[in-house]
């Protein structure tokens, strides 16, 4: 039987996703004989996944079918652009137990979108495109945020009861340390807490800019859950954002806005997502 292109794509994108799964599995390996080869598995996994990406997400393109932008491909995606984040702060400073938490996440959103791919739909006009896009840069931004927001908060709150971990430690200059590798350096405290608000910064200049294209290419303008999640995210990261400015909001009280905010923008899209796709089982449109 000759299959078709979209149905060729698809299961080479079953393979290649299958093949980054290992990667990732092999990455979030642990112990004396691993760490070399779960160092090189991380940016390999991260490579094999990006095709995974283009294959699926692309392949419906090509085909004229549209774009998958389930829940699964979309927390997909997300993962992968974190996960890009890291390897490029990674070559400044090594924090080799990110990466033991990264590889497990980024094996689970790989098996999602295998099984929950999604159905492909038309985005419908340039903006809604834009939209989208900046969206999923939003939640990558958003995404590496926390990921340092709990590095943060593990760092305090090693320095409050003094317990530096074994062989690791935290200065007198207040160091982060990551928690893993022999060698390996340690970001100051300071240093870890500018670059999450950055990211947060960011983050909320993207969310702003996704909101307002939104608010501007939609027609008729519903208060579904979607958008009250949505427009509440945005409030919270703008009361963060004012309050660190303004008030100089530090420590865990401004993580907490962090992850309150990050949860909110999660079930704005991802969340309404998934209860129509498997609790409804309806394709959004």
């Amino acid at each position: 039987m000759i299959l078709s292109s979209g149905s060729a794509t698809a299961l080479a994108s079953g393979w290649v996703g299958a093949a980054a799964g290992v990667l990732y599995a092999m990455a979030a390996v642990r112990g004396p004989g691993f760490e070399r080869v779960a160092a090189r598995a991380l940016p390999a996994a991260w490579l094999v996944h990006l095709l995974a990406l283009l294959l699926d997400l692309g392949g419906t393109v090509a085909s004229g079918q549209g774009t998958r932008l389930g829940f699964a491909p979309v927390l997909s995606l997300t993962v992968w652009i974190v996960i890009g984040l890291h390897g490029v702060e990674s070559r400044f400073v090594p924090l080799p137990a990110v990466r033991g938490w990264l590889a497990p996440v980024g094996l689970l959103v790989v098996l999602l979108a295998a099984f929950f791919p999604g159905e492909p739909y038309h985005l419908g006009t340039p903006a809604a495109a834009l939209h989208f896009v900046l969206g999923i840069g939003a939640y990558g931004l958003f995404g590496a945020a926390v990921l340092h927001g709990v590095l943060l908060d593990a760092a305090e709150r090693r320095l409050r009861l003094k317990r530096p971990l074994p062989g690791r430690g935290a200065g007198a200059d207040g160091t982060a340390s990551s928690g893993g590798g022999n060698g390996s350096r340690s970001m100051p405290l300071l240093q870890l807490e500018r670059l999450t608000f950055r990211f947060v910064e960011v983050g909320f200049v993207v969310l702003s800019a996704t909101e307002l294209i939104g608010l501007l290419d939609t027609v008729h303008w519903r208060w579904d859950h979607k958008t009250v999640f949505s427009v509440l995210s945005w409030v919270v990261f703008a009361a963060l954002v004012a309050g660190r400015r303004l008030y100089g909001w530090r420590g865990r009280r401004a993580t907490r806005w962090l992850y309150v905010g990050t949860v909110l923008l999660l079930l704005a899209y991802v969340g309404s997502r998934f209860v129509l796709e498997v609790l409804l089982g309806r394709a959004p449109g």
